[in-house]
This record gives C-alpha cells, sequence and structure tokens, in this order.
C-alpha cells in the first residue's frame, strides 16, 4: 500500500511539472504522444516545432511555425503568450522575437509552410538548411505578439 501511495506522488508531482503553467518557458516535447494545437498532427520533428507559453495557461505545442502563425490569427484563448520556436540545427528552444527565420520552399516542413527558424545567425550559417530562403520578420509568424522594434 506504502509503494502505491508513494508511486501515486511521483506520478502526480511529474505531471505536474509535465503540464506545468506556462510561466517558466518553453515545456520539453514528447515526440511519441504530442500532437499541434492546430492541425492535430504529431509533432515529432523537433526541428521545426514551435510552442506557446503563458502563465496559467496549459502550453500549446505545434509541429511547424506554420500551424503556430494560423493558431494565433485565431486564437482561442486570450492569455500573456510567449512564443517560442525551436532551432532548426540545436533543437534548442529560442523565443521567437529573438529567432532568425526564413521562408525556404526547399525545405521540407511538417504542413509546408517553408518556415525555418534558429537561435541567431551563427546557428543559421552551420545549418546546411540555411543557405537558402527568403528572411522571414517574426511579426510574420507571431502577429501581434511580436513587439515593435526600436
Amino acid at each position: 500500500m506504502r509503494s502505491a501511495l508513494r508511486l501515486a506522488a511521483v506520478l502526480s508531482a511529474a505531471l505536474l511539472t509535465a503540464c506545468g503553467d506556462g510561466a517558466g518557458g518553453p515545456v520539453p516535447v514528447d515526440t511519441k504522444n504530442d500532437a499541434c494545437a492546430w492541425c492535430r498532427m504529431s509533432v515529432s520533428d523537433l526541428r521545426f516545432a514551435a510552442q506557446l507559453t503563458a502563465p496559467g495557461h496549459e502550453p500549446k505545442l505545434f509541429d511547424d511555425a506554420g500551424c503556430l502563425r494560423d493558431w494565433l490569427k485565431e486564437p482561442r484563448e486570450a492569455a500573456e503568450w510567449t512564443a517560442w520556436l525551436s532551432d532548426h540545427r540545436t533543437k534548442e528552444w529560442v523565443r521567437a522575437t529573438d529567432a532568425v527565420l526564413v521562408r525556404d520552399p526547399a525545405v521540407q516542413t511538417p504542413m509546408s509552410s517553408g518556415l525555418v527558424a534558429w537561435a541567431n545567425p551563427a546557428s543559421r550559417d552551420q545549418d546546411p538548411a540555411g543557405k537558402g530562403g527568403t528572411p522571414v520578420p517574426a511579426s510574420a509568424v507571431i502577429g501581434p505578439f511580436a513587439p515593435e522594434k526600436k
């Protein structure tokens, strides 16, 4: 009985950590089980993943930056969202407002948006996928969630 209670406590703690409240930054993605909040496809390729986090809200995961863009056009929940994109080369999360983005139709993204992101120009330059494409401002993906640059 005691071991069953201990297991239940561990599982509860793990679920709370996994769900989080979005306040602490991006959440880990389970590529076998997490689905895109927009298209419901599996978030299976972290090179193209995106997510939204906000205090008090469940994180929204996306399999393609284009799905993030489309969800933000008609958000289902009002919140102070922070948008995150995965660096195509390193698979590390970067704030969308800080990311270097390109649209390259030659890169096969999960939903064919062609949107590819990197943490900085150096990461893009080290990635073979960063050799082509047209630069895209963050505002083209995250719209009004992109602060105005001064």
